[in-house]
């Protein structure tokens, strides 16, 4: 088996084992659920065993109690292929009425209609995602988020470098990859994108699509990352570029690519401003992992550093993945900001307290300055009678060190930073 890396939803699964009689942890495939989940699990339940799959289907739909019995945790994983499991995990929960029960696994969301029970109150859901820079030890980890939030002083430096970051980038923060740590480790992504083509984007919703508008529409998506894309604007660079699209079609294609979480897009913040200025409402285009999009535009870590405008979009896919692992640890969100004056911040960290912090992505010490600007301007505009005062400003770089400026906004290389 290779070497397991310690992931941070270890203690995010942890601690909801200890208050929840059954969790399910939902993520793309390949990010690491599966191998995380194991960890923690007594005993297991792999609904895609070779030798054992169509007998876990003849069990479901005969009788499901079968199947959940053994040392708990009992990790069921992939149960959306039974749907079924779903209801027989959560009745059970109800009749042991102890926590810690079960722990599901799932690379695909069902249909709506597919479960008689929504789960709340016996059934926590965790969001599961490739793994961060710190994760895979690229990071120093001397930033905490967290630390942050509490008026902590940043201060380190980070020992990566552009090219290493561009590595990073293309190779994805898929456990598999990043054990490799080699050349070798960029093909995980082109494996990727070519399942989902082929396959697993068919598969959630069992409706055949078109590989060849599939990876056309992944292309755009890629070439889009970081805006706020429509899906008018996507169909006409589809259309310039590769072949004929409907809207509707696009729409349902990313419906599915969504449920199998591979796109994931970053909604707007809607905050309580001084004066009434229209917020922007449309999410920014976002893949689950970077190198998806790399993948997609086959991009290798050279190409990136001749091409500093692709580069830095997808920089900031990069950080904003990793903020979202990082913000999920501490009970945090992340969002985008745009008004109708043109303003814009990359991210908002906002936890459920209602802290909340304002970061900007810049690759290059020569935009933190017009960074910094920004993210005051942002907070001038926050009503700050009706909501708190961000607890900080702070520009995200692939610099080298950390340090408050003497405006008080922090500027923190990716390289240093952890939840």
């Amino acid at each position: 088996m290779a070497e397991y890396l310690e992931r941070i939803a270890d203690k995010v699964l942890a601690a909801a084992l200890s208050s929840s009689g059954a969790v399910l942890i939902e993520g793309a495939k390949w990010c690491g659920k599966t191998w995380t989940a194991a960890r923690q699990a007594r005993s297991s339940l792999l609904m895609q065993h070779p030798d054992e799959a169509a007998n876990n289907l003849t069990l479901a739909k005969m009788k499901p109690s079968l199947l959940l019995e053994g040392d708990t945790p009992r990790l069921i994983d992939e149960w959306q292929l039974a749907p079924v499991l779903w209801d027989a995990v959560r009745y059970m929960v109800d009749q042991r009425g102890t926590v810690g029960q079960f722990i599901l696994t799932g690379s695909a969301v069902p249909a709506d209609n597919v479960t008689a029970h929504s789960g709340t109150g016996r059934i926590v859901r965790r969001k599961m995602r490739p793994m961060t820079l710190f994760e895979s030890l690229e990071s120093s980890g001397v930033v905490s988020l967290s630390a942050l939030f509490a008026q902590a002083e940043p201060s380190g430096k980070s020992n990566l470098s552009v090219e290493q970051l561009a590595f990073a980038l293309c190779r994805g923060g898929w456990p598999a990859a990043v054990v490799q740590g080699d050349t070798a480790a960029l093909s995980q992504a082109f494996d990727y994108v070519d399942a989902v083509t082929n396959f697993d984007v068919s598969r959630v919703d069992e409706i055949e699509k078109n590989p060849a508008r599939v990876r056309a529409l992944l292309r755009s998506l890629a070439r889009n990352t970081a805006t706020q894309a429509s899906i008018t604007t996507l169909r006409a660079d589809i259309g310039s570029n590769e072949t004929d699209i409907s809207e509707k079609t696009i729409a349902s294609y990313l419906n599915a690519l969504t449920r199998i979480h591979v796109v994931e897009d970053l909604p707007a913040w809607s905050p309580k401003l001084r004066s009434r200025t229209a917020i922007r409402s449309a999410a920014t285009r976002h893949f689950v992992d970077p190198s998806i999009a790399t993948a997609a535009l086959r991009a290798a870590p050279e190409r990136l550093l001749q091409d500093f405008n692709t580069f830095g979009l997808l920089f900031e896919s990069l950080c904003i993945r990793d903020l979202r692992v990082y913000a999920n640890a501490i009970d945090g969100d992340v969002f985008h900001y745009r008004d109708k004056s043109g303003l814009e911040t990359d991210a908002i960290v906002q936890l459920r307290d209602g802290s909340w912090a304002a970061v900007e992505v810049k690759m290059g010490a020569a935009d933190i300055d017009n960074a910094a600007a920004n993210l005051n301007s942002l907070a001038r505009k926050v009503d700050t009678e009706a909501m708190n005062q961000p607890a900080f400003l702070m520009v995200l770089t692939a610099t080298q060190y950390a340090y408050r400026r003497d405006d008080g906004v922090l500027v923190v290389p990716i390289g240093c930073l952890r939840d």
